[in-house]
């Protein structure tokens, strides 16, 4: 167990940088996972991270003590910092005190959509996505295509709000949507407020790929005109539309109802 105290240090600099720098996440490709489930989950699942990162009073707990076990058996680096230094890369309140700094997956885009998939244009508030992610994984969807300009898939907020799902995803990110459906095969179905088909009326028993826009904006004008089909939700009550990942949610589980009905 290496004991860093120095806010000076190199390493909890770089460190510091993963938990408060989105570019430098990206350049990195690496992140890190807050708590013990998302690192529990990612043993269970992934394996052993690069990392492992913990406060000094966390190894109290049983729980940590047992994951830190498993790492140093492994030989996994295990780094102890003082309460006042972890807080500083920790965006969660109360915690046990536990980090895995692990490697972002970079995953290849496929030439060709043939599998049900989730489709995401601009989406920008990381509840949002690490929700919609959760949902995707619940209902059996595999893979996950985030366009320019949505927030990082494995940033630190959008981790938590997934709970583990991404790591029963492929998430692919800063995809040309554009290029990607061209050579989609089968249909592109995107949600709007305005349309007249219902998602009731389709048969989703068969792959489809659903596409979700900006939060505020939608999806764009020319992505929406690349969709088979335009559907809506229909609802109750004097809200205009649902939030988007209210949406994704209902989607993804009419299309789980229908091929449990089959």
């Amino acid at each position: 167990m290496k004991i860093i105290s120095s806010r000076e240090n190199p390493l909890y600099k770089e460190l510091k940088l993963l938990a408060t720098s989105s570019q430098a996440r990206r350049k990195s490709a690496r992140t890190l996972l807050d708590g013990i489930h998302l690192c529990q989950t990612y043993l269970q699942n992934v394996g052993m991270p690069p990392m492992c990162i913990l406060s000094e009073n966390s190894f109290a707990h049983a729980e940590v003590a047992d994951i830190v076990r498993q790492c140093e058996s492994a030989h996994v680096p295990c780094i102890e910092l003082p309460d006042a230094l972890y807080q500083t890369l920790s965006q969660v309140e109360h915690g046990v005190g536990l980090l895995f700094v692990i490697d972002t997956p970079q995953t290849a885009v496929p030439e060709k959509l043939t599998r049900s998939a989730v489709l995401l244009d601009r989406l920008q508030d990381p509840g949002n996505l690490g929700s919609i992610l959760r949902s995707a994984a619940a209902a059996g969807i595999e893979s996950v295509f985030c366009g320019k300009g949505t927030a990082l898939a494995w940033s630190p907020k959008v981790l938590r709000a997934g709970m583990g799902a991404h790591f029963l995803l492929k998430i692919h990110e800063n995809v040309d949507l554009v290029a990607l459906l061209r050579h989609a095969t089968i249909p592109i179905l995107a949600t709007s407020s305005h349309a007249s088909q219902r998602i009731y009326d389709l048969d989703l028993s068969q792959p489809v790929a659903w596409l979700f826009g900006h939060e505020g904006q939608g999806v764009s004008e020319d992505l929406l005109g690349m969709a088979t089909s335009q559907v809506a939700i229909p609802h109750l009550g004097s809200v205009e539309s649902l939030n988007v990942a209210a949406s994704a949610a209902v989607c993804f589980f009419e299309q789980v109802r229908q091929k449990v009905a089959i």
